[in-house]
């Protein structure tokens, strides 16, 4: 059931078509239009797991040797469309935590659901070198991107210099890329498979999809309607509000998915990749199927539809992890 007037009845597929006139490979349109629906969704949508809640966060990294994969061009095709939306706050280009406090100050606003209104401070960071937007030695700011993606209510600094900082249901949301040597230089052996790693979403590329020498040339009449489309269905999305539910069919699809990948997981514990990962499997996955389920409608449920696509997409990207790490 739609209750606004769309015009893409999945706008997932409509913008990896759109997207897709580089040379990127499709499935990394495909997460570059999850980490923009997420951008809208911001922390105004939720999965309530009773004990903690589940928000539509990513950090979304795109890994492939320079020049071939167009890393950047995907990044940018996706901000184009994402910094037309009202309401989409971004963030500093380069982050610490200093800059981190001004931005969350000026995003800090509040929404109302059934007659509430619950802070948030929503941030999207968009960076075509994740090099110059994180300091993976900072230790203080690797940990607070840990908190952001778990989804903590609040979030409290203490220092000698600006006393205690405070940030109300603080929510970051990354596409960035990189290369697998700036990850071999920066990303210590300790931090690979747990922490901040696993939280990641890495897309690998090292071929081109197809070869395009000219973009312009693949670009047809109607792709400014597309584009003004594309722009009007994401503020739709962003009108969102309120908690995903998940019913019964996905709830008994997920039981039998979530026994299965842990028996095997167990199996191989001894990989040190796989054990942070194994532990935020299911949060990517729901993560990734709120996003599905905005995409397509606005009723706020997960279907089984939903989260076998997204168990796919992951799987995925899962086959090349150790080429990102190698």
């Amino acid at each position: 059931m739609r209750l606004s007037n769309r015009h893409f009845p999945d706008w997932l597929n409509a913008y990896v078509k759109y997207a897709s006139v580089t040379e990127a490979p499709r499935r990394m349109h495909f997460w570059a239009g999850v980490g923009t629906i997420a951008g809208c969704l911001r922390r105004r949508v939720w999965i309530d797991m009773k004990r903690f809640q589940w928000t539509p966060s990513f950090y979304i990294i795109y890994v492939g040797p320079p020049g071939i994969i167009a890393k950047s061009t995907t990044i940018d095709i996706a901000a184009d469309l994402l910094r037309e939306v009202p309401g989409v706050k971004f963030g500093p280009n380069s982050i610490t935590w200093q800059a981190l406090v001004g931005a969350f100050a000026a995003a800090s606003e509040s929404f109302e659901y059934q007659n509430e209104w619950h802070p948030m401070s929503p941030l999207t960071l968009i960076a075509s070198e994740l090099g110059s937007l994180l300091n993976l030695q900072d230790k203080d700011m690797v940990n607070l991107l840990i908190e952001m993606w778990d989804g903590k209510k609040k979030y409290e600094k203490i220092t000698k210099m600006s006393g205690n900082d405070t940030v109300e249901a603080p929510w970051i949301n990354i596409q960035a890329g990189t290369t697998p040597h700036w990850i071999a230089d920066n990303m210590p052996q300790a931090m690979i498979g747990g922490g901040l790693s696993s939280r990641c979403i890495f897309i690998y590329g090292d071929t081109k999809d197809r070869y395009v020498a000219f973009v312009d040339e693949q670009i047809g009449k109607e792709d400014l309607v597309v584009r003004t489309k594309l722009i009007q269905d994401l503020e739709q999305i962003a009108m969102l509000c309120g908690p995903f539910t998940i019913d019964k069919i996905a709830r008994d699809w997920e039981r039998a998915r979530y026994e299965r990948y842990w028996k095997a997981a167990l199996s191989r514990m001894d990989d040190q990749m796989l054990e942070g990962y194994a532990a935020r499997k299911q949060t990517h996955l729901f993560k990734t199927a709120m996003v599905l389920s905005a995409s397509r409608s606005d009723t706020r449920i997960i279907t089984q539809p939903d989260l076998e696509l997204a168990n796919t997409m992951l799987e995925d990207l899962e086959t090349d992890m150790h080429r990102i790490f190698s």
